[in-house]
């Protein structure tokens, strides 16, 4: 089976294709936006790099690498805002998660793929939910930000484009995705309990789904083959939600060192959080974001094959001091 992976260089592209490149009978086109040394991302594994990535999603000419490919994975996304407005970062997000993804996806139905998987995101479903009250699947889409409403309208798209070609869509919205490489807040705040820092989190109570970038990469290569996966959207997540204050014993456990959490009250970090400008940050340690994932369980018979705990160490040997 020839497969597809764009976004290949990437946190999960790189775990997905070495992962795929195990696989006995999967030959994988690694698609990166710079080219890279083919050892980099699947060692003596069948990966080829695919050149020109470079120029805009939304006009690429995917021809050379879609002849034989039977499955696409896309994983390329434009995810981050750098001192953008509102109106401009839309565009911007739409013409690489929207006009690039169904760019590829058109092509990819011309040329006889016969599924496309999309990672999408939680956010589409929403910022926050209710304690004990999780995202599921069949909630209406609540997208809030330009990020989320440029993947809430590739799924539509792709969606419509499926329901024209018959091209399978299988989408995928998962949370905060941790492991070896994970970057920004993520490796920040490991690096903090490794270093014994006292953290204000010991008040927070809160719950919030998260997945290891293991379980992802697991649950992406069950739904590139699975048949009842076509034309489904799935919530995925370690299966263990955690408060703040848990997350940052499990990362304490697994580095060997002690917690150091001192109680602040929530409210009070809220407002000191919208003083400085990181409103946002501080919803993300003191706030809600469950989501169920009973249907993947369920519908597919998945399970995730490792735990929290494990991730959590596997994600602190991934990250380096500076």
């Amino acid at each position: 089976m020839n497969v597809l992976v764009t976004g290949a260089s990437g946190f999960v592209g790189r775990a997905l294709v070495k992962r795929l490149g195990d696989m006995v009978g999967v030959r994988v086109i690694a698609a990166m936006r710079r080219p890279k040394d083919v050892s980099e991302i699947g060692g003596a594994r069948a990966v080829i790099a695919v050149h020109g990535v470079a120029c805009p999603l939304a006009q690429m000419d995917w021809s050379a690498a879609l002849p034989g490919v039977e499955v696409v994975v896309h994983l390329a996304a434009r995810v981050h805002i750098v001192a953008e407005h509102q109106a401009d970062s839309l565009a911007e997000f739409r013409a690489v998660n929207v006009d690039g993804t169904l760019n590829l996806a058109r092509q990819c139905a011309k040329a006889g793929v016969k599924r496309f998987v999309f990672l999408s995101s939680v956010k589409v479903n929403g910022e926050a939910t209710r304690l004990g009250h999780p995202f599921a699947e069949s909630d209406v889409p609540a997208p809030q930000d330009a990020y989320a409403v440029s993947k809430f309208e590739a799924e539509q798209g792709l969606l419509g484009l499926s329901a024209q070609t018959g091209m399978e869509i299988v989408i995928i919205r998962p949370p905060l995705v941790y492991g070896p490489g994970v970057k920004a807040n993520f490796a920040a705040l490991m690096r903090a309990v490794r270093r014994g820092w006292p953290l204000p989190l010991g008040a927070v109570r809160n719950r919030r789904s998260l997945v290891a970038l293991d379980n992802l990469v697991d649950f992406i290569v069950l739904c590139h083959v699975h048949p009842l996966a076509a034309n489904q959207t799935f919530l995925v997540s370690d299966g263990q939600d955690l408060s703040t204050p848990e997350l940052v014993r499990g990362i304490a456990a697994a580095a060997g060192t002690r917690s150091r959490l001192v109680p602040v009250p929530a409210q009070i970090m809220r407002l000191a959080g919208a003083l400085v400008g990181k409103r946002d940050a501080v919803q993300r340690l003191c706030g809600n974001l469950q989501v169920d994932i009973s249907k993947a369980r369920g519908l597919l018979g998945w399970r995730p094959p490792i735990t929290v705990d494990e991730g959590l160490r596997r994600a602190l040997a991934g990250v380096a001091e500076p």
